[in-house]
């Protein structure tokens, strides 16, 4: 939905108040192909086709690259190996949308594959201009709202340098009580110079076109910004860590007026969120929530679930830190941070992802490199002429022309986002802005590394442990038990989390050493892997005539047949042992079906050498008939 917003929303007319829908339904999926190129065109067409006026057509493709080689339209599975993956749409001359995830590309790799994905887009749009002109309506006539030359006219006069001084103000609300102060003035005079004809939306309009010209000659003819600073400076920044005692990490970033909290939450293999949707079954292990309440621009409003906007800033920011989170083979944790947006002037998302590298560093997550991001704006005029600026705020971004997000780490870039409000970028403006949110992504890098320069050494102790061991695959059945009876005995037993893959790697999640280690215990010896010769300890369980049951381990038992019990004959099993006894016991042989048979008589100690020479001159009498027997019947010993 963002992707396809973010393309069209820029090809209608500023002053139509009339409200439309483009509604996306993907009525079948292959499953190889991401539909959101395809939603892309298909918006472009319904619009193109329909009565309503749009300055369109537009065209996206996604850009893979593996290797050294460019991937057009990429699969999914081509998009898992690639090492960039970008989403471009545009016009047939201008860039205006752009969404990317990379493992550590360089700015002029990224440049690269924008242009080389750019002709594609051209082909798309001659493609639907055929069509459009085949099956087109003619366009509706819609109400514009438009200035009027007289009231342009007064507002410049008597108001244009009183919204360029509420304007230009360092503090956020500062200007913002000006600017109030100001609009009501504007408002109150041009009511009473046009009267009856006085018309509340125009006199609007007509204050917002004043401010973005006023901003846009004086940032691309001065380079004056309305807080001060230069078009290449960042805002004072401030980084801090553990500041919340209790959670597992917290890092908190401030950038100017925007200010990102974020905190670190370690769990559970198993607590990874289940994915089942149209495109895609999977498990995501690596979360990352992104909270804006009202309260970070001095509002009140409901606070209901997060809106598109929440989610996609969230996405962004965990794209941009997913390259550097460790494998689950090196940290079989599963992450969660949340970012709660505590001030917000512009750029809160890549706030987000300076507060959460810190969060990471703070809580011991080995993360393979810190990632900052910022925002890049732009003031452009109708000659061509115009400004990248550093660090976008709220007005900057309101009045301006595009928001450029770029994050990534000080060898690469790991994240993009553009949307603009303008036809597009040329290339050149891409390639421009990526160098200088480069020089400042640097400065803010070093800042935070200034405050923490690499991962703790040691986990938070309020964060749960996790340990790894590897089982044969075939004892997961065991280990589980009927109806999950045993794994469910050893968690009520320990109080261990326990989550078992499929190769056999068993992770145990405790909060306490204690349940840790039983847990470690008993696990071992239900899936112990015996072998013939081997000596156990174990509780005599059941006594059959045949002989008796030894528990060798949790929920698993051997036998040991009767003859297997002592070096002579043994009338009865209960002449040696008792339900209870513990004894010693040697592995005899696993059978086909892996039931473990067991002797006594074969234990080192058990028997003196008096009862072993016995035993064998009974065998010797009772292959020879003709010699009276010398069996002790009847003789019970009990061993501990």
């Amino acid at each position: 939905m963002r992707l396809v917003d973010r393309t069209i929303r820029p090809r209608f007319s500023m002053g139509m108040r009339n409200d439309v829908q483009v509604v996306i339904t993907a009525l079948s999926v292959d499953g190889e192909n991401d539909p959101d190129i395809l939603a892309i065109l298909g918006a472009s067409l319904a619009l193109g086709i329909s009565d309503i006026p749009w300055d369109g057509p537009v065209a996206g493709v996604r850009v893979g690259k593996r290797g050294e080689s460019f991937i057009l339209n990429p699969t999914y599975n081509d998009r898992e190996s690639a090492n960039l993956d970008v989403a471009i749409s545009g016009t047939r001359d201008r860039i205006n949308m752009m969404e990317a995830g990379a493992n550590e590309i360089s700015e002029d790799e990224f440049g690269n594959a924008v242009e080389w994905g750019f002709p594609f887009i051209r082909e798309l749009i001659e493609f639907q201009k055929k069509i459009i002109a085949e099956c087109g309506k003619p366009k509706k006539e819609v109400p514009v709202i438009e200035v009027p030359p007289e009231m342009k006219k007064l507002l410049q006069g008597e108001f244009s340098k009183k919204f360029e001084g509420a304007l230009y103000q360092k503090d956020k609300s500062t200007m913002r009580e000006k600017l109030d102060a100001v609009h009501a003035e504007w408002f109150a005079r041009a009511q009473e110079k046009f009267g009856e004809n006085y018309n509340h939306p125009t006199a609007c309009m007509a204050c917002e076109n004043e401010i973005n010209e006023i901003m846009h000659k004086k940032i691309i003819e001065k380079g004056e910004r309305p807080d001060g600073r230069k078009p290449d400076e960042l805002r004072p920044l401030s980084a801090s860590i553990g500041i919340l005692p209790r959670v597992h990490g917290s890092g908190l970033f401030m950038r100017g007026e925007t200010h990102a909290l974020s905190t670190l939450t370690l769990g559970a293999p198993g607590d990874e969120q289940i994915i089942e949707g149209m495109e895609i079954r999977t498990k995501k292990r690596f979360l990352h929530h992104y909270n804006f309440p009202p309260y970070s621009t001095g509002e009140t409003k409901p606070m209901r679930g997060p809106g598109r906007r929440e989610i996609g800033h969230g996405a962004l920011a965990g794209r941009a830190l997913l390259p550097m989170i460790p494998s689950k083979d090196e940290f079989p944790y599963t992450i969660r941070l949340v970012s709660e947006i505590l001030s917000s002037n512009g750029s809160t998302s890549m706030a987000s992802v300076s507060g959460s590298t810190l969060a990471l560093m703070d809580g011991g997550v080995p993360i393979k490199k810190p990632v900052a991001g910022a925002a890049m704006g732009l003031m452009q005029n109708k000659k061509g002429e115009y400004r990248v600026l550093t660090d976008l705020q709220g007005q900057e971004d309101h009045h301006g022309d595009m928001d450029f997000k770029v994050a990534g780490t000080r060898d690469g870039i790991t994240a993009v986002q553009l949307d603009v409000k303008i036809e597009g970028l040329t290339v050149q403006i891409v390639r421009d802005t990526l160098k200088q949110a480069h020089a400042a992504r640097m400065k803010i890098l070093d800042l935070m590394e200034s405050v923490i320069s690499k991962p703790r050494p040691e986990l938070s102790p309020w964060a749960p442990r996790v340990q790894a061991l590897k089982i044969n695959p075939e004892k997961i059945g065991a280990l589980i038990g009927p109806g999950g009876k045993v794994i469910n005995d050893i968690i009520a037993q320990t109080g261990a989390q326990i989550d078992i893959e499929e190769d056999g790697t068993v992770f145990i999640t405790s909060e306490s050493e204690e349940g840790m280690k039983k847990a470690m215990s008993l696990i071992k010896q239900i899936t112990r892997e015996l072998k013939p010769g081997e000596l156990l300890e174990g509780r005599v369980s059941r006594l059959f005539e045949f002989g008796a049951m030894v528990e060798v381990g949790p929920k698993q038992e051997g036998l040991i047949h009767i003859s297997e019990l002592a070096p002579w004959r043994v009338e009865k099993v209960t002449d040696i042992l008792n339900v209870g006894d513990i004894i010693s016991v040697r592995v005899k042989n696993i059978d086909d079906q892996g039931r473990i048979n067991l002797t006594y008589k074969d234990v080192p100690g058990v028997y003196s050498d008096q009862d072993l020479e016995r035993g064998k001159m009974e065998r010797r009498d009772f292959q020879d008939p003709s010699r009276p027997g010398t069996h002790r019947g009847g003789m019970r010993r009990e061993h501990r």
